[in-house]
C-alpha cells in the first residue's frame, strides 16, 4: 500500500453539489466506456446500423446482444440492429432510418469513420439528428494500429457534426445522452467520442443514468423526431441544386448551426440540475492563478490534473489544465477567457500533422480563437495579450502518457523550449522526463499481470474489478494492453483499487501484486519492474515443491525478490482449469479465472468489508454470471469452482528458501 497527495475530485463525480440532493444520482456499478454507451443507447434508441471495428466492436456487440435478447427501449419499441457490408453502408442505413423519423445510432472507429465521410455530409445537410459513438483510433499511415488516436476524429471535423469527447467511462455514457438531446433540439448530428481502448475497454466505477431519467431527459422519439419522407407531408431534401440555388441552401443551414450552442448549453445545465454531474464545453482545473497550462482532450487530461496538483503542492509551480469536452462547435470564447491570463499554454494532441505550420488541429483552433480576440472579432471581447502557445503530440496509438510527461511539458514552457515537441518516445523532438511520481490516491492497491492472449486473464481482470467495485464498494480502474494480433501473444493487464477516484490513466509502474500467468515473461523482459517494497508475486507453476518453483526463477529476478522483500506464491492454474472445465475449449480460457481465488486470499478486501465468506462468494457468482452467464449455468459454476480452488490451492514459497544465498540446483 502507498500514500500520495489526494487528487482533486473528478468533475464527472456523481456526488451532490453542496449537500443538495439530486433527483437522479445514477445507478452505481462497474463498467467500461463501451458498456456505458450501450446502456444508454439500448434504452433510448430504436435501432443501430453499424459495421463496428476495433475499438468500437464491443459497443456494436453489446447493442446486438440486447437485440438478440429481445430488448425493447423505454417506449416499448423492439430494438433493431443491422450490420451491412461496410461502414459506408452503415452510415447510409443510419441516414435512411433517421430520414424516416427513427432514433438511430452507430458505433465505429478509425478507418471506418473515414470511410463514412461522404455520407456524413449528407446526414448533416438533411438535418438528421443521428448520434454516432466513436472509439477514437489512430489511422493507419506508416503502419496499422488499432489503439487510441484522434486523427480519425479530426478527419471528419468539417462534416457539420457536433463533437463531444469524454475523459472516462462515466463521461462516455453521460455525454451520449447530452449529445442526443442537443442533436434533436438543433437538428444537428453529433459524434460522442471516447479514447479507443483507453476508455472503451477500461473498467471503472460509474453511476449509469437511470431509465426514468433517460425517459425524461430525452423524450419519446415519436414526439421529438419527424420524418422527411412522409408522403402526407412532403418536403424537399437531398435534391440536385445548380448555380442558382445551391449556395442559398448551404448558407441557410447556418440557421440550424446557430442553435447548437444554446442546445448544448441547455443540455449541460439540465443534466447537472438533475444528476449533479457537471459537464461543459471546457473543464478548467486550477486555472484561476495558473501561469503554465496544459490543454487537451480525452483520457490523459485526468492524468494532467493529477500532475498539476503535484506540481503545485510539491514544486510550488502555478500550473493548471483545461480539458476540451466539445470540439464542435469549438468553444473559442470560453478557451480565450480561460487562458488569456496565462504566461504559456501547451496543447497536447493524439495526432501529428507535420505539414501544418501552426500546429495540429486543436492548436490551430486555439490560435485562431486568440487571433479573433486580439481584433475583437468572432463575438469576442478584445484581448490585450496572447500567451505563448506550444504544440505537442502525445499518446499516439495509445502510447503511454505519464505524469512525468506532463511535468516535462510544464518544464518546457518554463524554460521557453521548442514550440513543437512530443513526449513518451526516444526522439530528437521528444521532451525527457526528469521525474515520474506515483500519483495514485492514498491507500491504493495496484496489480499488473503478464499473460498470453486466450488465457482468459483480461476477462478475469474485469471480473476482479467488478467485485472490488460492486461487492466491496471501491473505486477501480482495470484495463488491458495488447496488440491487434491478440490471441497467442503477450498480454499485459492492469488493475488499480482505491477509495477515491483514480485520475491517472497510465501503465502501472508502482505495483503491489505482480501476476505471472505466463512465466516465460521472466526470461524475456523485466516483469518485476515497479514492484513495491513488501509486495507479492503470484506464479503459474506445475511444480509442487516450493524449492522447485524458486529454483526456476532466473537468478537476477531472485535478487530483486530478496531486495524488495517480495512474497512469492504459486498455483497450477493450468491443471485446475483442465480438471474443472466441462468443455474442452474452455480449458485454456479458464486458467485465468483461478487468479480471482488467489486475489481474494491475498488481499484484505473481503475481511475488511465485514462480509462473510458466503456473502463474498455470492458477489463473486454474480460477477461471473455477468461475464459468463451467456455461456450457460454449467460454465458459470465451473468458473466459480476454479475460483474456490484457486483460493484453496494457492501456496507460498517459504521465506527460508528465499533467504538462501542461492537455491539448490534443479534435480
Amino acid at each position: 500500500m502507498k500514500s500520495s497527495p489526494v487528487p482533486s475530485s473528478s468533475l464527472e463525480s456523481p456526488a451532490a453539489d453542496n449537500g443538495r440532493p439530486r433527483l437522479y444520482p445514477g445507478l452505481p456499478t462497474t463498467c467500461d466506456g463501451a458498456e456505458a454507451v450501450v446502456h444508454v443507447e439500448t434504452h433510448i434508441t430504436q435501432g443501430a446500423g453499424a459495421f463496428p471495428i476495433t475499438s468500437s466492436t464491443t459497443m456494436g456487440g453489446g447493442y446486438n446482444a440486447a437485440v438478440m435478447n429481445g430488448k425493447h427501449n423505454l417506449w416499448d419499441d423492439p430494438l433493431l440492429f443491422v450490420e451491412p457490408e461496410s461502414e459506408h453502408s452503415a452510415a447510409s442505413f443510419c441516414e435512411g432510418f433517421a430520414a424516416a423519423g427513427g432514433r438511430v445510432t452507430n458505433f465505429t472507429s478509425g478507418q471506418g469513420l473515414v470511410l463514412m465521410k461522404e455520407v456524413l455530409y449528407t446526414i448533416s445537410g438533411k438535418r438528421l439528428p443521428v448520434v454516432m459513438n466513436i472509439g477514437a483510433r489512430a489511422l493507419t499511415s506508416q503502419s496499422l494500429n488499432v489503439h487510441a488516436g484522434h486523427d480519425d476524429l479530426m478527419s471528419v471535423a468539417d462534416c457539420g457534426w457536433g463533437m463531444l469527447l469524454g475523459r472516462n467511462a462515466q463521461a462516455a455514457g453521460d455525454l451520449c445522452l447530452i449529445a442526443r438531446r442537443a442533436a434533436e433540439a438543433s437538428h444537428t448530428p453529433f459524434f460522442n467520442a471516447q479514447d479507443g481502448f483507453l476508455t472503451t475497454h477500461t473498467v471503472e466505477r460509474v453511476h449509469l443514468p437511470e431509465p426514468e431519467f433517460m425517459r425524461e431527459f430525452i423524450g419519446s422519439p415519436r414526439e421529438r423526431l419527424m420524418s422527411i419522407v412522409d408522403p402526407d407531408n412532403p418536403i424537399m431534401s437531398g435534391v440536385v441544386q445548380n448555380q442558382d440555388s445551391y449556395m442559398k441552401g448551404k448558407i441557410a443551414q447556418r440557421w440550424y448551426y446557430d442553435r447548437v450552442v444554446p442546445a448544448l448549453r441547455e443540455a449541460f445545465d439540465l443534466f447537472y440540475e438533475k444528476t449533479g454531474r457537471r459537464y461543459d464545453f471546457v473543464l478548467p482545473h486550477r486555472l484561476e492563478d495558473a501561469e503554465y497550462v496544459i490543454v487537451g482532450m480525452g483520457s490523459y487530461m485526468e492524468t494532467a490534473e493529477a500532475a498539476v496538483d503535484y506540481l503545485r503542492s510539491e514544486k510550488g509551480i502555478r500550473a493548471g489544465c483545461l480539458s476540451i469536452l466539445c470540439f464542435r462547435p469549438f468553444p473559442a470564447r470560453q478557451v480565450v477567457e480561460a487562458l488569456s491570463h496565462c504566461k504559456a499554454v501547451s496543447v497536447l494532441e493524439r495526432m501529428d500533422d507535420p505539414l501544418s505550420t501552426t500546429g495540429n488541429h486543436l492548436t490551430r483552433e486555439i490560435k485562431a480563437a486568440f487571433c479573433d480576440a486580439l481584433t475583437g472579432q468572432g463575438g469576442q471581447q478584445r484581448a490585450e495579450r496572447v500567451p505563448r502557445i506550444y504544440s505537442g503530440s502525445a499518446g499516439l496509438g495509445s502510447r503511454d502518457v505519464r505524469p512525468g510527461d506532463i511535468m516535462a511539458v510544464v518544464d518546457n514552457m518554463i524554460e521557453e523550449g521548442p514550440d513543437y515537441f512530443c513526449v513518451g518516445i526516444d526522439h530528437a523532438l521528444a521532451l525527457q522526463m526528469r521525474e515520474d511520481p506515483d500519483l495514485r490516491p492514498p491507500g491504493t492497491f495496484s496489480m499488473r499481470g503478464h499473460s498470453v492472449g486466450g488465457f482468459g486473464s483480461v476477462t478475469t481482470n474485469k471480473v476482479i474489478a467488478t467485485i472490488a467495485g460492486d461487492v466491496f464498494g471501491k473505486d477501480v480502474q482495470a484495463y488491458p494492453k495488447y496488440g491487434s494480433e491478440k490471441k497467442g501473444l503477450p498480454t499485459t493487464y492492469y488493475l488499480t483499487i482505491a477509495e477515491n477516484h483514480i485520475q491517472v490513466h497510465a501503465e502501472l509502474e508502482h505495483v503491489d501484486l505482480i501476476v505471472l500467468n505466463d512465466t516465460t515473461a521472466l526470461f524475456s523482459g523485466n516483469p518485476l519492474k515497479g514492484a513495491v517494497q513488501g509486495g507479492a508475486v503470484i506464479m503459474q507453476s506445475s511444480y509442487d515443491d516450493p524449492l522447485d518453483v524458486w529454483s526456476r526463477i532466473p537468478p537476477h529476478h531472485r535478487v530483486t525478490i530478496r531486495q524488495l522483500d517480495l512474497r512469492v506464491y504459486f498455483a497450477d492454474m493450468v491443471q485446475i482449469a483442465r480438471e474443472v472445465a466441462s468443455l474442452a475449449d474452455l480449458q485454456m480460457r479458464m486458467q485465468g479465472i483461478v487468479l480471482l481465488g488467489a486475489f481474494l486470499k491475498l488481499t484484505p478486501y473481503g475481511g475488511s468489508s465485514g462480509m462473510t465468506d458466503e456473502q463474498v462468494y455470492e458477489g463473486v457468482e454474480k460477477a461471473l454470471r455477468k461475464y459468463f452467464g451467456k455461456r450457460g449455468e454449467r460454465v458459470v459454476q465451473d468458473n466459480l469452482q476454479c475460483v474456490k480452488r484457486g483460493y484453496q490451492e494457492l501456496r507460498e514459497v517459504p521465506q527460508s528458501i528465499i533467504e538462501q544465498s542461492e537455491a539448490a540446483p534443479v534435480p
